[in-house]
């Protein structure tokens, strides 16, 4: 009977959410996107031709996912009915089991769902900084790298390190590195801000508690900014020799670089190519995705005064801490999410985190 129960709840909520998901108008999409590649003139604009195959490749993977659900709890309602007649509890227990991982990915789809941002289906570009702490500081600026490494690895996205700055003793003073893949951005987004270590230090001789900062920047990958132009007269471009690996000529040549956007103050660096001009390019293209960054937060801040909201000057407060003296917990301070396993947590398991802040956005 509670095997029925679920299986009723969970069919219910499939007919409500097909609604909500709106798969009719997904498919009107995917067959009107699909009659502009018909166009003569449709593969002209290479870019336009990417935009528009990867909008119907994500369009095709939800209606995929959605159907495949569905699929499932037909046969599932099939030995639903079977049941009735002739009960079988394991086969009454496979079909509880089944039924969890539905209701599970219908929670998954459910928070996808919040993803509607302009650029939430992007590419990520994830920059992390050490902030106050010392030694202990640079070693938190790894241990994220390592964290967010995994967590991407688990989740099948590409990842590439495009900058390498290494502390004095241990650790980072900083590093970016791009995440590839679907919603990497609309995922990784709400990872923004000071993260908090708290810690018997490994590199005090006293082995004191210390707590540690450091601050990480979320940026959305985008190919076509046409509303941002960037002056050659507004670029200080620095050159300097590479830090980290890459091999003899990385090493022995100037080849990584500083660039500064003399009007707002923003410097972004890159040392991962081979050569000074691929290393150029990437950093105008790091520089590009932080100039509409900070576009589209003057644009937020505008409305917020014009709505009389309060503007929180600087970057405030952690928005995340993990403690591992004297006690282990990793606590959102924005959403009030916790996990004591923090080890699982520093070896990439953040999908707990990620998924109570978009989680918040639906209420």
């Amino acid at each position: 009977m509670k095997c029925t129960r679920v299986f009723k709840t969970c069919a219910a909520r499939s007919r409500k959410f097909r609604c909500v998901f709106d798969l009719v108008n997904k498919v009107n999409e995917i067959a009107k996107l699909e009659e502009l590649t018909y166009a003569p003139d449709f593969y002209a604009d290479r870019q336009r031709v990417q935009e528009v195959m990867q909008r119907i490749a994500a369009l095709r993977d939800e209606q995929t996912t959605w159907n495949s659900m569905v699929e499932q709890l037909t046969s599932l309602a099939e030995l639903q009915e079977m049941l009735d007649n002739e009960p079988d509890d394991e086969l009454n227990a496979e079909i509880s089991e089944q039924l969890k991982v539905i209701e599970a990915r219908f929670a998954k789809l459910k928070l996808a769902m919040v993803l509607n941002g302009e650029h939430d289906p992007s590419d990520a570009i994830l920059t992390i900084h050490v902030g106050n702490g010392g030694v202990d500081a640079q070693d938190w600026v790894e241990m994220l790298l390592r964290m967010y490494l995994r967590w991407a690895q688990a989740h099948n996205y590409k990842t590439e390190i495009l900058d390498l700055s290494p502390g004095e003793e241990a650790g980072l003073k900083s590093t970016t590195i791009t995440v590839s893949g679907r919603y990497a951005y609309g995922y990784l987004k709400g990872e923004g801000g000071v993260h908090r270590l708290i810690r018997l230090s490994p590199f005090d001789a006293a082995h004191r508690r210390q707590t540690s900062f450091a601050k990480v920047e979320v940026l959305p990958e985008v190919e076509r900014a046409d509303s941002i132009v960037i002056r050659p007269e507004d670029l200080e471009i620095d050159t300097y020799r590479a830090t980290g690996a890459g091999g003899q000529h990385v090493n022995k040549t100037d080849s990584a670089v500083r660039m500064r956007h003399i009007p707002t103050g923003i410097v972004v660096t890159c040392q991962n190519e081979r050569s000074q001009i691929q290393n150029r390019e990437v950093a105008l293209h790091i520089l590009r995705a932080k100039l509409l960054e900070l576009q589209e937060q003057q644009r937020l801040a505008a409305e917020a005064k014009m709505r009389g909201e309060h503007i929180e000057v600087g970057f405030g407060s952690q928005i995340r801490t993990v403690t591992l003296n004297p006690y282990t917990l990793v606590k959102d301070h924005r959403t009030n999410q916790e996990m004591g396993d923090t080890l699982a947590y520093l070896n990439g398991e953040v999908d707990p985190f990620i998924e109570a802040t978009l989680a918040a956005k639906m209420h």
